[in-house]
């Protein structure tokens, strides 16, 4: 980060493009919508992991799964994979977000989720949406995890 002389009041930010400040570790699941867009499925900086908003993607390309337990699932194992390249697992997720395509699929998607998070128990939100990039996707999950000092 460029310094300056400044008063005691002034706070310096980071210039555009200064990554000095942070420690980054950005995880790729191998989406391809990653370099078209522009993100990765997962960033840890410190004790902060943030995974992306996490879509049943399947491995050879292929359709989801038809239901949105089955989506969910493909969805919550691709965000332990991401966890766990950068450093963390499911136990340490403090936050998660889940975006339905339909209010009638929170049970399912809620009987996945607690599957993974039933001990760990992080703050949770559910919000239906009126649609995801893919029309087949009935639901995207986000997660947010804290590693111990």
């Amino acid at each position: 980060m460029k310094q300056a002389s400044r008063r005691s009041d002034e706070v310096l930010l980071p210039q555009a493009g200064d990554t000095s400040a942070v420690d980054r570790h950005l995880v790729s699941s191998g989406s391809p919508y990653e370099p078209t867009i522009g993100f990765s499925r997962a960033v840890r900086d410190g004790r902060h992991v943030f995974v992306a908003g996490t879509c049943a993607v399947m491995p050879d390309g292929g359709a989801p799964p038809p239901d949105a337990y089955g989506q969910a699932t493909r969805c919550l194992e691709i965000i332990a994979a991401a966890l766990a390249e950068a450093g963390a697992a499911p136990e340490h997720v403090v936050r998660t977000r889940t975006f339905l395509l339909e209010a009638a699929d929170w049970e399912d998607v809620g009987r996945a989720h607690g599957e993974v998070f039933r001990e760990v128990r992080p703050a949770s939100t559910m919000i239906v949406v009126s649609a995801l990039l893919d029309p087949r996707w009935l639901v995207e999950i986000e997660a947010d995890a804290l590693l111990p000092e």
